[in-house]
């Protein structure tokens, strides 16, 4: 399975990092929103020497969706040679590891998910910019990474709860915060807000649509509004805009 980077978002995004799951040692029930899992699984490429990953157990033999990883140390350049349907990179700095593993994928379309101890809002946002999903190390379990790698495959991008966090106390921080995020939301509709807020939980419009019990023409009509009325291109800018990551609309 191979699939262009695509940004989508975090089906954890708000939630509480008390709330993260215990790690366990089986990968749960398939969740109702993601698609099931290839008969063979996914292939995973992990960008980080073979010292520095710090699941060994995973991914486990009976997990449901990976089937294997490949380690590729630094500078990455073994990458186009692998068939990876996703690029796992684990590093200390993403604003230097992640242009550098861009670089050496080029034309390789696999999404890409990074894991850090970084969690200060600047790096997460330029790596969610960058069409990639993050994990703040400590922050998940093997079962969440499993999750979050099949969901990378079919275009949504996840936030631990951690990074989440640490982009919206930045965002709190701006003198004007509550004043700006008032006004932007005073923009859409009832309804589309309570898109929006489904949206930033890692929802798709087929997702949003059966939650609110509507059809999901009606839901992508819904967002095309809300991309207009916040003054953005697409999915990215409006859960950046709407997490605070992003100077506010001018009314």
């Amino acid at each position: 399975m191979r699939s262009p980077r695509h940004v989508g978002t975090s089906q954890y995004v708000g939630t509480p990092v008390s709330a993260v799951p215990a790690r366990p040692s089986r990968v749960p029930a398939h969740p109702p929103h993601l698609p099931e899992p290839s008969s063979q699984g996914l292939s995973v490429a992990l960008a980080c020497a073979e010292r520095e990953w710090p699941h060994d157990d995973w991914p486990a033999p009976d997990d449901r969706y990976v089937s294997s990883a490949l380690h590729i140390p630094p500078p990455y350049r073994a990458l186009r040679e692998t068939e990876a349907d996703v690029v796992v990179l684990r590093c200390e700095d993403p604003s230097v590891s992640f242009a550098e593993l861009l670089k050496a994928m080029g034309s390789m379309s696999a999404p890409v998910i990074v894991v850090s101890p970084r969690q200060d809002a600047e790096v997460v946002v330029e790596v969610f910019r960058g069409g990639a999903g993050y994990l703040v190390e400590g922050d998940y379990c093997t079962c969440m990474l499993s999750s979050a790698v099949m969901a990378a495959t079919v275009g949504h991008t996840y936030f631990s709860p951690v990074a989440c966090a640490a982009v919206r106390d930045a965002a709190r921080q701006l003198p004007d915060y509550g004043e700006a995020m008032e006004r932007l939301r005073s923009l859409l509709s009832p309804r589309e807000r309570q898109i929006m807020e489904l949206l930033s939980t890692g929802l798709g419009a087929q997702e949003i649509g059966l939650r609110l019990r509507l059809s999901e023409k009606t839901v992508r009509n819904n967002l095309s509004n809300v991309y207009a009325k916040l003054d953005v291109r697409g999915s990215t800018e409006a859960v950046l805009r709407w997490l605070g990551a992003t100077p506010g609309v001018r009314v």
